[in-house]
C-alpha cells in the first residue's frame, strides 16, 4: 500500500509532474515548495518514512532520539551546560571527543563518600561530652531525631533523584527544578552557606585537635596562669590566628588543583574508618581488661590533672610525711600546719577509674542528663562532699569547669552537623554508572550505617566511661587527652591523628564543593548579582566563587567557637532538607504527569513528617538562628521574584498555583459576589493597527488608575482574518498587549481573538473573556472619534453593538471620550475637581468610580463634586439634604449641588439640527455610493441647511445659541458633541428624568401638521415664524426632537458648571432599540459632551455596586 501511495504522489503531485506551477499542489503538506520536495525525495528515497518527511524538520526520528539519550552524559559544570549541550548537540557532535562513560558504582560512588561526609569532627570532639551532659537517654533521643530526619530526607531525595537525570548541583538542582527558581535559589544559597560554614567548623575542629591534644606548646597566646574569661579569650584568639592560616593554605590547595584533594579523599576516609574501629576495639578491651586510667577527685569535684603529680594531699616516705603538689596548690605553704582552702581541708582526695569498663554498671549512673551552667565545677554523682554554701569558692582554676551553659536544645544544635553529608551521593550523580539505582541504595545504606554507629556509641560511651570524664570536654582531668582517645585501642594517638586528618579532609571537601555549588547557581542566572561568580579559570574551576567562599568561611573562623558555629550551619542544612521533603510531598500530592520516580518506597506522609522534623529541629536548636536563616531565605526568594531571571522549569509551585486557582474558581462559581465585595473587573477593548501596535495606550493608563493593581483586568483585541493565515499577527498583537501592560503596570491578562470580521471578534471577547467565576463585569471601550467620516461608518456601528451587548449581558460600561487627553501614570494633578453628573441611578457606579480613581496618585489631590438635576416639581433644597445624608452613609467626601432646569421651549435651532442629523443619517446609510459621492452629498445638504437657517431664523427665537454658533457647528461636522436621553417617553416626563421638555403634540401618532403645535412661541415674531415653519420640520420624529433638546440644554448646564473640571463622569444613555436610529444616537452623544475636555460616559450593569452597610 505504501509503495502504491508513493507512486501516486510521484505521478500526480510529485516534484517531477508537470502541473500548473503551483507548488502547493506538488505536496499534500503545508508550507511546501518544489525545491524542498526534490531534496526530500532524494533524502528519503528508498525509505519507508516519506509520509513523515515534512515533520523531519522539527521532529527527529526515533532512532536519532534514542541515540541522543543513550549517549547522554552528565557534565560536572552544572545544569545550564546540560541544557545548552542538548540544544547544540546535533551540530557539535562531529567535533566532540568521545566521552568516557562513568564507571563508579554504588560503593565507591555513593556509599563511601556519604560515610566520609557524615562522620566528622563532632563524633570525635563532642560526642562523649554530649553523652555526659545529656545522659544516655537524652543523647539517644537527640541522635534518633536527627538520624530519623536525615533518613526521611534521604527517602524524599531518592524519589526526586530517580525521577529523571540529576546533573551536577545535587540538592540545588533537585529543589530548583521541583519548587521553581525562587525556592531553588533561596535554598541553594542556604545550602551553599551551610557547606561554607561546615568548612569553618571542620577547620576549627582541626585547630582544636592541633593546639589542645597534639602540640599545645604551639599556642601563640599562652594559657598558663590565665583563669576564666582571660583563658577563654586566649584560646579563641589562638583559634582565630591558626584558623585563618589553615584556611588560606586550604584555599590555596583547592585553587592549585582539585585533583589532589580527590586523590587524598580515600586517605582521609581510611583515617575515619580506622578511628571508629579503634573505638570499638577499645570497648571490647574494656570488657576483657579495663585500662588503668585514674581520675583524681577532691570530695566530689574533679581536679585538673596539671595541678597535681600524685592524687593525694601528702605521702609517707621513710616514716616522714611529705606534702604533695596538690597540697601546695590549695595551701599557702608546704608545712602540714599551713592555712589551706576550707573545702580542701574538709574533704578527702580520692582516685577513681576514668574507664571502668562496659561491665562495670556505670551505665545506670550516666543514664540521665547533668546540665551545667558556665563556670560550674564538674562533680561526680553519688559522692558526698562537705562544703559551706556561704563561703566563696577559691582556687577554681584547679577544678575542671564547664565552659558554656548547657541545655538540651544546645546539644541538638551542636550534634546535628554530624548527620549532614547525605547529599554527597547525589552530588556525584554525573560519575555514577547507574545513578537512579546507586543513589537510593548507597545513601540509605550510608545513613543506616552511620545511625547504627552513632546510637551504639551513645550507649557504649555511657557504659564504659565515668560521667565526670564524659563531661570533661577538653580532657583536663585526664592529662589533657582526647576523651574518646582514652577509650581507643591500641593507643589514643590513633584517634587523635585520625580525627585530625579526617577534619582536614572534610574541610578541603567543603572548600571544594561550596564554590562549585555557587557557580552552578550563578550560571543558572536566577540571581543577577551572582553572575560574576559563574566565571572561573579556563578549565572551569570557580576562582571567584572560591574567593567568596573563603571570605564567608573566615566569618566562621572569627567566631572561633566550634559550639557557636555548629548551630549556624545546622540551620542552613535543616532548611535545605526541609525543602527537599516539601518538594517530594508536593510532587506526590499534585500527581504531576512527569512524577514517575523509580524509587517506589516513598510516601507524601513521610515527606511531611521529615519536613516537620526539620522545622522543629530548627527552632529547637536556636530560635533566633532559625529566624535569621528563614529571613535570609525569604529575602533571596523575594529578590529572585522581583529582579531574577524568568525561568520555567516545570516546578511544583506552578502546580500548587494551578490547584489553588482551580479551587478558588470553583468557590467563585457558588454565587455572585456581595455588593460589599464588588469591584470593577474590567475587559478593556483596544484596537491595533497594521503593525499590531495598540492605538489607544491611554486606555491602559486609565485602567491602571482605576484598578490600582487590584481585581481582574483583561486587555483584549480582535484580529481580522482566519486562524490559519493570521495566527502570527495574533501572536504579535498579544506580545504588543503584554508589553504595553507591563509598561503601564497593569496587572492582568491579554487576550487576542481572530475572527472573519472585527465586530464578531469583539463580541466573542465580551462573551468568553475570563474563566468561571473570574469573569469581567465591566467593559471599557474608547469612543469612536471620527465616526462622522464615511469610512468610519462600520466603526461606530460596532461601538453601538458593544453598548447593546453589554446591556444584554448586564455588564457595566465605561466609555472615555478624548482618551488622548487623559493623564498618564506619571502625571500628577495638584488641584482640580472630578465632577459627577448623576442623572439616573445606575447602581452606584458613578459614586464608586471617582472614589477608586482618587486612590491613585494621579487623581489623589482632586476633589469630588456631585451634581444632580431637579425638575420643576422637585424640592431642590430637600434633594440636596437627602443627597448629603446618602453620601455621609456611603463614607464618601464630596461637594453637592442640585441644578434646576427650567422647562424652556424647543428652539428652531433644535429642529434644524435634528433635521440635519436625520438627513446625514440617510446619506450614511447609502453605503453603495462612493466616498467622493457621499462627501459631495453631505456638503450640499449642509450648504442648504445653512441657507435655510439664515433665511428663517429670527434672533429672539433661539436664546441659547446664536446664528453664528449654529453655523460653526454645521461647518465642522467632526466636532465632538453628545446627549443623555431616557428610555421611553414616560421617563422623559418623570421626576427623575433630566428635564421635562414641552408637551408632546396632540396627535398620538406623531405625524402631520399637529406636530408644529409643540413649539410654544413666546413672542409675536416667534409666532409668525411658527406659522412659516419649513415643511421638513413637520415630518421630524418628535422623540428625536425632544432628545436633541435635552442634549443641548444639559450640555449647556454641564459646560457652565464643569468646564474646568479635570474629569466629568456622566450617565450614558442606552442605545436605540431598533437599528434605524444608530446615527442619531451618536449625534446625541456628541451634542451632550460638546465643549468638555475629558468625559467618562458610564452605564451601570443593573445591580447595586455600593452600599451604606458595613
Amino acid at each position: 500500500m505504501l509503495n502504491n501511495m508513493t507512486d501516486c504522489e510521484e505521478g500526480e503531485g510529485g516534484p517531477n509532474s508537470q502541473g500548473d506551477g503551483n507548488p502547493k499542489e506538488s505536496s499534500p503538506f503545508i508550507n511546501s515548495n518544489a525545491a524542498t520536495d526534490v531534496e526530500k525525495s532524494q533524502q528519503y528515497d528508498n525509505k519507508s518514512m516519506a509520509l513523515f518527511e515534512e515533520e523531519m524538520d522539527t521532529s527527529p526520528m526515533v532512532s536519532s532520539l534514542l541515540s541522543t539519550l543513550a549517549n547522554y552524559s552528565n557534565l560536572p559544570t552544572g545544569s545550564k551546560e546540560h541544557e545548552e549541550a542538548e540544544n547544540n548537540e546535533e551540530g557539535a557532535r562531529p567535533s566532540k571527543k568521545p566521552v568516557k562513560a562513568p564507571q563508579l558504582g554504588t560503593l565507591m560512588g555513593v556509599y563511601l563518600p556519604c560515610i566520609q561526609n557524615i562522620f566528622g569532627v563532632i563524633l570525635f570532639l563532642r560526642m562523649t561530652w554530649m553523652v555526659g551532659i545529656g545522659g544516655v537517654f537524652g543523647s539517644f533521643i537527640i541522635v534518633f531525631m536527627c538520624c530519623s530526619t536525615t533518613m526521611l530526607t534521604a527517602i524524599s531525595m531518592s524519589a526526586i533523584a530517580t525521577n529523571g537525570v540529576v546533573p551536577a548541583g545535587g540538592s540545588y538542582y533537585m529543589i530548583s527544578r521541583s519548587l521553581g527558581p525562587e525556592f531553588g535559589g533561596a535554598v541553594g544559597i542556604c545550602f551553599y552557606l551551610g557547606t561554607t560554614f561546615a568548612g569553618a567548623m571542620y577547620i576549627l575542629g582541626c585547630i582544636e585537635i592541633l593546639l589542645i591534644y597534639i602540640v599545645p606548646q604551639a599556642a601563640i597566646f599562652k594559657l598558663e596562669g590565665l583563669e576564666g574569661p582571660e583563658a577563654e579569650a586566649a584560646l579563641l584568639n589562638n583559634m582565630r590566628v591558626y584558623g585563618t592560616i589553615v584556611l588560606s593554605l586550604m584555599a590555596l590547595v583547592v585553587f592549585v588543583g582539585v585533583k589532589y584533594v580527590n586523590k587524598l579523599a580515600l586517605v582521609f576516609l581510611a583515617c575515619v574508618i580506622l578511628s571508629i574501629l579503634a573505638v570499638y576495639g577499645g570497648v571490647i578491651k574494656t570488657a576483657i581488661d579495663p585500662p588503668v586510667f585514674p581520675v583524681c577527685l577532691l570530695g566530689n569535684r574533679t581536679l585538673v590533672s596539671k595541678g597535681y603529680d600524685i592524687c593525694a594531699k601528702f605521702i609517707e616516705i621513710d616514716n616522714e610525711t611529705i606534702t604533695t603538689k596538690l597540697w601546695r596548690t590549695f595551701c599557702d605553704s608546704d608545712s602540714l600546719n599551713a592555712t589551706c582552702d576550707e573545702f580542701f581541708t574538709n574533704n578527702n582526695v580520692t582516685e577513681i577509674q576514668g574507664i571502668p569498663g562496659v561491665t562495670s554498671g556505670i551505665l545506670a549512673e550516666n543514664l540521665f542528663g547533668y546540665y551545667l551552667e558556665k563556670g560550674t565545677i564538674l562533680e561526680k554523682r553519688g559522692l558526698v562532699s562537705i562544703a559551706d554554701p556561704d563561703s566563696p569558692m577559691t582556687s577554681s582554676n584547679r577544678y575542671v569547669l564547664a565552659d558554656i551553659n548547657s541545655f538540651f536544645t544546645l546539644l541538638v544544635g551542636i550534634y546535628f552537623p554530624s548527620v549532614t553529608g547525605i547529599m554527597a551521593g547525589s552530588n556525584r550523580s554525573g560519575d555514577l554508572r547507574d545513578a537512579q539505582k546507586s543513589i537510593p541504595i548507597g545513601t540509605i545504606a550510608a545513613i543506616t550505617t552511620t545511625s547504627i554507629v552513632y546510637m551504639s556509641c551513645v550507649v557504649l560511651f555511657g557504659a564504659c566511661i565515668e560521667g565526670v570524664v564524659l563531661r570533661d570536654k577538653f580532657g583536663e582531668g585526664v592529662n589533657g587527652n582526647l576523651v574518646i582517645g582514652t577509650l581507643a585501642w591500641p593507643s589514643p594517638w590513633v584517634i587523635v591523628f585520625g580525627s585530625f586528618f579526617s577534619t582536614t579532609g572534610a574541610g578541603l571537601q567543603s572548600l571544594t564543593g561550596a564554590p562549585r555549588l555557587l557557580q552552578a547557581i550563578a550560571r543558572d542566572g536566577i540571581i543577577p548579582f551572582l553572575r560574576v561568580f559563574g566565571h572561573g579559570k579556563a578549565n572551569g574551576e570557580p576562582t571567584w566563587a572560591l574567593l567568596l567562599t573563603a571570605a564567608i568561611c573566615e566569618i566562621g573562623i572569627i567566631i572561633a567557637s566550634l559550639d557557636a558555629v555548629a548551630p549556624i550551619l545546622s540551620m542552613f542544612f535543616l532548611m535545605c532538607y526541609m525543602f527537599v521533603n516539601l518538594a517530594c510531598a508536593l510532587q506526590t500530592l499534585l500527581r504531576t504527569p512527569n512524577w514517575r520516580p523509580r524509587f517506589k518506597f516513598y510516601h507524601w506522609a513521610l515527606s511531611f513528617l521529615g519536613m516537620s522534623l526539620c522545622l522543629s529541629l530548627m527552632f529547637i536548636c536556636s530560635w533566633y538562628y532559625a529566624i535569621v536563616a528563614m529571613g535570609i531565605a525569604t529575602c533571596i526568594y523575594k529578590y529572585i521574584e522581583f529582579c531574577g531571571a524568568e525561568k520555567e522549569w516545570g516546578d511544583g509551585i506552578r502546580g500548587i498555583s494551578l490547584s489553588a486557582a482551580r479551587y478558588a474558581l470553583m468557590r467563585l462559581e457558588e454565587g455572585p459576589p456581595h455588593t460589599k465585595n464588588w469591584r470593577p473587573q474590567i475587559l478593556v477593548l483596544v484596537n491595533v493597527d497594521a503593525a499590531q501596535n495598540v492605538e489607544q495606550p491611554r486606555l491602559l493608563s486609565l485602567t491602571n488608575q482605576l484598578k490600582a493593581g487590584k481585581g481582574l483586568t483583561i486587555v483584549g483585541t480582535a484580529v481580522q482574518g482566519t486562524f490559519l493565515n493570521n495566527y502570527t499577527e495574533a501572536q504579535r498583537a498579544d506580545q504588543s498587549l503584554r508589553k504595553l501592560m507591563e509598561m503601564e503596570k497593569v496587572k492582568g491578562f491579554s487576550q487576542v481573538v481572530i475572527s472573519s470580521n472585527l465586530r464578531d471578534g469583539t463580541s466573542h471577547l465580551i462573551q468568553v473573556g475570563g474563566l468561571g467565576g473570574l469573569k469581567h463585569n465591566t467593559v471599557m471601550v474608547n469612543f469612536p472619534c471620527n465616526w462622522k467620516q464615511p469610512e468610519c461608518y462600520q466603526q461606530f456601528r460596532n461601538f453601538i453593538e458593544v453598548v447593546r451587548e453589554t446591556t444584554i449581558a448586564s455588564f457595566a460600561l465605561l466609555v472615555p471620550k478624548n482618551i488622548a487627553s487623559y493623564p498618564s501614570n506619571g502625571e500628577r494633578f495638584t488641584e482640580g475637581y472630578i465632577d459627577v453628573w448623576w442623572i439616573v441611578h445606575d447602581g452606584g457606579m458613578l459614586m464608586l468610580l471617582p472614589f477608586l480613581l482618587r486612590q491613585h496618585k494621579v487623581w489623589r489631590k482632586c476633589k469630588m463634586r456631585i451634581f444632580t438635576v431637579a425638575q420643576m416639581d422637585d424640592n431642590s433644597i430637600q434633594m440636596k439634604k437627602d443627597l448629603l445624608t446618602f453620601l455621609y452613609h456611603l463614607r464618601i467626601d464630596a461637594a453637592v449641588e442640585v441644578v434646576e432646569m427650567v422647562d424652556n421651549d424647543i428652539s428652531a435651532y433644535t429642529y434644524e439640527k435634528t433635521l440635519i442629523m436625520e438627513q446625514r443619517s440617510q446619506i450614511l446609510k447609502q453605503m453603495h455610493l462612493t466616498k467622493n459621492e457621499m462627501e459631495r452629498e453631505i456638503q450640499s445638504i449642509t450648504d442648504s441647511s445653512r441657507g435655510s437657517i439664515r433665511r428663517k431664523k429670527q434672533p429672539g427665537l433661539r436664546p441659547q445659541h446664536s446664528i453664528e454658533e449654529g453655523a460653526t457647528v454645521l461647518e465642522t461636522p467632526e466636532d465632538e458633541v453628545q446627549l443623555i436621553h431616557s428610555k421611553s417617553t414616560s421617563t422623559l416626563t418623570s421626576p427623575t428624568s433630566p428635564t421635562s421638555p414641552a408637551a408632546p403634540p396632540t396627535g398620538t401618532d406623531g405625524k402631520g401638521a399637529d406636530k408644529g403645535k409643540t413649539l410654544s412661541p413666546t413672542t409675536p415674531e416667534a409666532g409668525k415664524d411658527f406659522f412659516n415653519m419649513k415643511p421638513e420640520w413637520e415630518n421630524l420624529n418628535q422623540i428625536d426632537v425632544r432628545r436633541m433638546n435635552t442634549a443641548m440644554r444639559l450640555n449647556e448646564v454641564i459646560t457652565k458648571k464643569s468646564k474646568e473640571a479635570k474629569l466629568v463622569l456622566l450617565n450614558m444613555p442606552g442605545p436605540p432599540k431598533n437599528r434605524m436610529g444608530e446615527e442619531n444616537y451618536m449625534e446625541f452623544l456628541e451634542v451632550l459632551t460638546e465643549g468638555l475636555n475629558r468625559v467618562l460616559l458610564v452605564r451601570g450593569g443593573g445591580r447595586e455596586v455600593i452600599t451604606i452597610y458595613s
